[in-house]
């Protein structure tokens, strides 16, 4: 039998060599964690973007894999918890399982991707980048020179410090006052208490997880139904409206009210620089005073056009069955809030009108910041004061290679009905072409905002029924192969960075 002295020297030895392996581990974390920071600091933002929401989704699927799912009856296969992770780190809200599979630690996770990955957040954190990027390029003899060069730009620059203060506020003021309306309306309301109570969902998981998602315009919502259960739940619905807007088409217009409203109560220089040359900070979700109104009077008739519309077609419709008048008004205007671009749905698609699904693919289409009305009186957009260096000749044949985002939507809806072209020929009415196109147009344009809309799959539909068909609480993509699947990750990952392709396609002249 091993004597007490030496079991002591064992378990030492034991805990110095697991102290070791430790202190490596963290060393070759910390030195590729610094090189992966030294690399960032020398490549431009799109491949930063690019590296950013690959390792993003390649963190998340591994952390999806590695808890389990609510029940162990039905695990998700690893090609779907990764269209799963990528869904929520650009996102998408495109779901190929039911949201009902996932535990809580699994919503949980999901949160966390939706946040750093929404268009506030990263924006914010596109900022705080921006400066310590420049930081870098300053050195001793050239400092006073590019801080010269570079006056809207300099780190040092208080105006920038207060963009990243107000919309640090903006962000975490939005959320918390989201989180606790939802939470507040949940515990106090029976029918929406009792519909968490029936699908096992933890209160507080559900607020936190739909605010999240709802602000960053993802549109996952932890049930199978999406918003659908919650139809007669008119002031759930109205606390949600404004965090649509307000984390999406309305954030410029939002953003520079909050700037003016910090002015009145504080007469700093910085504050008058931003509201009067917003050019200059070289933000683009800083637009000019005018522009703003503008934007918010364009969303607004967006919206209004497509209430009308959706009244008009379907009030007495299948889809708003069993509403009052007030729930199918408050109905209707969640869900055109919704087209542009969260795609949280109270009406299943695919008994909504056609002509109405289009309209809502024109909405989707339109990037955010759309106007119809052009801002006049000398203001300039965000990024007209910028001094743009002299492009090389390969830049410029590179840009000019660059297809337009309405030829790559139609690239990547070919390719898909390539992909699919034998369940078009089998199940004509499910894989139809409008379906695909709108499963297509809702992921490629988030330059845009990735909507959750999906038609769904029907097995009522099917030309020649298949036995075992059992209709699930999924997008249409996930009856889609495998080889479909990989194809709409990368029209995720590409409709998250299409912003970079505003003006593509300049090389093509139509006469």
């Amino acid at each position: 039998m091993m004597s007490f002295p030496c079991l002591v020297k064992e378990v030492g030895c034991l805990c110095s060599a697991s102290w070791l392996k430790l202190a490596g581990l963290c060393r070759s974390f910390c030195f590729l964690l610094s090189y992966y920071c030294f690399l960032l600091l020398r490549v431009n933002s799109f491949c930063i973007q690019v590296l950013y929401f690959i390792s993003l989704s390649l963190l998340g699927f591994w952390v999806l894999k590695a808890l389990r799912p609510r029940s162990d009856s039905f695990r998700p296969r690893d090609l779907d918890l990764f269209f799963t992770s990528v869904s929520s780190a650009t996102v998408s809200s495109m779901s190929t399982v039911e949201m009902e599979v996932f535990s809580n630690s699994q919503l949980v996770v999901m949160t966390v991707l939706m946040f750093v990955g929404g268009e506030v957040f990263t924006s914010l954190a596109g900022l705080h980048f921006g400066k310590s990027k420049l930081w870098s390029r300053i050195n001793t003899e050239e400092k006073e020179r590019v801080a010269v060069v570079n006056t809207h730009l300099c780190p040092s620059n208080p105006a920038n410090d207060t963009v990243n203060h107000i919309e640090l506020g903006y962000l975490l003021g939005v959320h918390v006052l989201g989180v606790a309306a939802v939470l507040l309306y949940v515990t106090l309301v029976s029918s929406a208490r009792g519909v968490l109570k029936k699908k096992d969902l933890q209160v507080t998981t559900f607020s936190i997880f739909t605010t999240v998602s709802t602000f960053a315009s993802c549109g996952f919502v932890p049930t199978n139904e999406n918003m659908m259960v919650f139809s007669k739940n008119s002031g759930l619905l109205l606390i949600l409206i404004p965090q649509v807007l307000l984390g999406n088409t309305l954030f410029p217009s939002a953003l520079w009210l909050m700037i003016w409203l910090v002015g009145r109560f504080s007469k700093k220089a910085e504050i008058e620089y931003l509201l009067s040359s917003p050019g200059e900070v070289g933000y683009k979700h800083l637009l000019p005073s005018l522009y703003s109104s503008l934007l918010a009077v364009t969303v607004l008739g967006f919206i209004g056009v497509q209430f009308i519309v959706f009244c008009s077609m379907q009030w007495g419709s299948e889809s708003l069955d069993g509403l009052s008048s007030y729930e199918k008004i408050v109905g209707v205007l969640f869900q055109c809030v919704n087209t542009r671009h969260t795609g949280e749905t109270i009406v299943d698609l695919s008994k909504v009108a056609p002509a109405i699904l289009v309209l809502f693919v024109v909405m989707m289409y339109l990037p955010p910041y759309t106007s119809f009305l052009l801002a006049k009186g000398g203001q300039e957009l965000p990024g007209n004061g910028e001094r743009r260096k002299p492009k090389r000749s390969y830049q410029l044949l590179l840009e000019n290679l660059v297809l337009s985002q309405l030829s790559y939507l139609a690239i990547f809806i070919i390719m898909v009905c390539i992909i699919e072209t034998k369940k078009i020929k089998e199940d004509p009415l499910n894989f139809n072409v409008l379906n695909i196109v709108v499963e297509v147009i809702r992921q490629a344009s988030f330059a845009y905002g990735n909507v959750g809309f999906t038609t769904g799959y029907s097995c009522e539909r099917q030309l020649r029924r298949v036995e075992g068909c059992e209709d699930k609480w999924y997008g249409f993509s996930g009856k889609w192969s495998d080889e479909g699947k990989i194809i709409l990750i990368v029209i995720m990952i590409f409709g998250r960075l299409k912003k970079f392709n505003m003006k593509g396609g300049r090389a093509w002249i139509l006469l």
